[in-house]
């Protein structure tokens, strides 16, 4: 495939580099985003029958639609960055470029749908241990996330929907019962659960009380059952044909067989047995070494790997430790991964878990590692560096701050609420998504009238609009 890629003075020489194949054009224009049609047009068109794809930097402003039909050669967009450019020289050919779209952003595109059905492939082609309301669970099935919703009977109705609404990427919904809860406390909780979702959901307790309590409202998994309660309530999860996670005494992995053994003689089919995954500082390695060796063991039965219990317990970036956590759980041949998001600094963790869990099968399949999938989890840290290309003036100033004078259109204040950002000065608030927005909106209604509170607005809104994203809290004038 013949391809020129078109570009300006300073992109020139980076461009040139990054080009392979394909040949490069300078236009008489410093930045490259500022290319027109007619300038475009005049340097092309000698040429239009030597190309069969003309490529723009995905920056342009301009509508090269007309021109293409005039010259009759595909002119589209390129990525938005230089160093994208052989990622998107790969693609051509198979790919058909946009007008509209830049190629960086229509590649991601098409290899996440791409992954996005892989995914779904080798579910629909996978054999399990057994289900849970249509969940695969076990066999060659992919991972499953568990999210708990801690101490549930706890919250009121309105607590419980909005925790359950926040874990869509999860399985399974599991429900924390604490110890000072009642057998009333976790039916309602089951039945509020029961009005909001249809994903399986799971009673977490020890108590045979409870235990019997969410079986009654339709709890599907019982997490947990050990020498404790097996005599007890193990009868009825046999007789009710439901799954239970099973676990050991004192997390000796010898406990933990007798317990599955003491199951099986009790008629429960549905097996998910956990060894007990430690916290880091409280024997993580070994918990591991109790997984592999149980894996060597008994190489088909579903494992429980509880992921929690070392996020909740690091004062660290969750998404991280949730992706090498997934992976490790891959590779022990892990069927469900237990989560929950108890504190603040593990918003987000079902979230996480489940993507890990994609990237992982997909890797998996791939007899790979979990990069260059379609789907990632790189959320502050880019895949590729990526240069400036500047071309500062003759005169550089260093900048120095000024003396603070106040607006005489007045003052706001600045929050966020419900995942919007809200501007108020006393007597009118402004709220959106959009920093710019904003600042226009308030430009327009005349409620600035010094540039540098405009610029001081603009720094503060988009520290408010990083803190949504990022699910943190937004102070005013604090650090981010």
């Amino acid at each position: 495939m013949r391809i020129l890629l078109v570009t300006g003075r300073l992109a020139y020489p980076v461009v040139k580099e990054l080009a392979g194949d394909a040949d490069v054009l300078m236009l008489d224009v410093g930045v490259a985003a500022f290319i027109t049609p007619k300038l475009l047009e005049k340097a092309i068109a000698p040429v239009k029958g030597d190309y069969d794809l003309v490529l723009v930097t995905g920056l342009a402003a301009s509508d090269f639609s007309g021109l293409e039909k005039k010259l009759g050669v595909k002119i589209r967009l390129g990525p938005k960055q230089a160093y994208d450019i052989p990622l998107a020289l790969a693609a051509a050919g198979r790919v058909e470029f946009s007008s509209k779209v830049p190629a960086d952003m229509l590649l991601a595109n098409v290899k996440r749908e791409s992954a996005l059905k892989e995914l779904g492939d080798i579910e629909a082609g996978a054999s399990c241990a057994f289900s849970l309301k249509g969940v695969k669970i076990g066999g060659t099935s992919t991972m499953k996330v568990v999210a708990e919703v801690a101490d549930a009977t706890k919250l009121t109705d309105v607590e419980l929907v909005s925790k359950i609404e926040s874990y869509a990427a999860a399985d399974v919904i599991d429900l924390g019962v604490p110890l000072e809860s009642s057998e009333d406390a976790v039916r309602h909780a089951v039945r509020v659960a029961r009005s909001v979702t249809r994903k399986p959901l799971s009673v977490d307790t020890l108590i045979p009380e409870y235990i019997r309590a969410g079986i009654g409202e339709g709890a599907g998994l019982v997490l947990s059952l050990n020498g404790s309660n097996l005599d007890e309530v193990g009868p009825l999860v046999a007789e009710k044909g439901l799954a239970a996670v099973v676990i050991p005494n004192d997390e000796s992995l010898d406990e933990l067989f007798v317990n599955i053994e003491k199951a099986r003689a009790l008629g429960i089919k549905s097996i998910l047995a956990d060894p007990i995954l430690s916290p880091v500082g409280h024997g993580l390695a070994d918990s591991l070494e109790r997984y592999r060796e149980f894996r060597r063991r008994e190489p088909d039965m579903p494992l429980f790997f509880g992921a929690g219990n070392v996020t909740e317990l690091m004062d660290a970036d969750s998404v991280g430790i949730n992706a090498l956590l997934a992976g490790i759980a891959m590779e022990l041949g892990v069927s469900a991964l237990f989560t929950t998001e108890a504190s603040h600094k593990t918003v987000n963790c079902a979230y996480e878990l489940k993507t890990a869990c994609d990237m992982m099968a997909l890797a998996k399949k791939h007899k790979g590692s979990p990069k260059d999938l379609g789907i990632d989890l790189l959320i502050i840290k880019e895949k590729r560096a990526r240069r400036d290309m500047v071309e500062p003036g003759p005169t550089v100033i260093e900048a120095k701050r000024h003396e603070l004078k106040l607006d005489p259109a007045g003052n706001f204040n600045i929050y966020v609420k419900d995942g919007r950002i809200y501007v108020n000065n006393g007597s009118v608030t402004v709220v959106g998504d959009e920093p710019m927005t904003i600042i226009e909106t308030l430009a327009d209604m005349g409620l600035m009238s010094m540039l540098d509170h405009a610029g001081y607005l603009g720094k503060e809104l988009e520290k408010a609009r990083l803190a949504i994203r990022f699910k943190r809290s937004y102070l005013q004038d604090d650090p981010f």
